[in-house]
């Protein structure tokens, strides 16, 4: 990993596993180095995983195998835009489908507790419009949903 900036993300035994899930859902992501104990420690066992350094959608992170002291929450969260429906019922069906849940406005979270924006853009987009009542009507359609609707948004931005 050549970034001088990683995101850590604190992990419960589970950092492989949820790396090579998240290589295998969203484009420009991999798993690149397993770093295992050399030898046995008060927690684990030599070859146990200790760090993972992953990419997810191009974000550079280390996946630390920490124990179970600290849980993720919505206070971090990735949000990734989608170019139309079929891509944000793809991620998001992919988390929520691997024991993963649903949220509000665009929001899920996957099955480690990492919290996730699936974010259509034309919703970004509409939400930036110049005009405000474009915003206004789309902001108020997205409050109504779990998973974006993209066409329910643009209906929203046609008025």
């Amino acid at each position: 990993m050549t970034s001088k900036n990683t995101v850590c993300l604190w992990f419960d035994g589970t950092a492989l596993e949820a790396a090579q899930f998240y290589a295998e859902t969203f484009p420009d992501s991999a798993v690149s180095e397993v770093f295992r104990a050399p030898s046995d420690y008060p927690a684990g066992k030599a070859g146990d995983v200790l760090t993972v350094l992953f990419t997810v959608a191009g974000i550079p992170c280390l996946g630390l195998n920490g124990g179970p002291i600290f849980k993720h929450s919505e206070a971090f969260s990735f949000q990734i835009a989608t170019d139309d429906q079929e891509e944000t019922d793809r991620l998001w069906n992919a988390i929520v489908g691997n024991g993963g849940q649903e949220s509000e406005c665009g929001w899920c979270k996957d099955k480690w507790g990492l919290s996730w924006q699936i974010t259509p853009r034309v919703l970004t987009d509409a939400l930036a419009h110049p005009d405000p009542e474009v915003g206004r009507r789309a902001f108020e359609a997205m409050m109504t949903m779990r998973k974006i609707d993209v066409a329910k948004i643009e209906a929203a931005v046609r008025g």
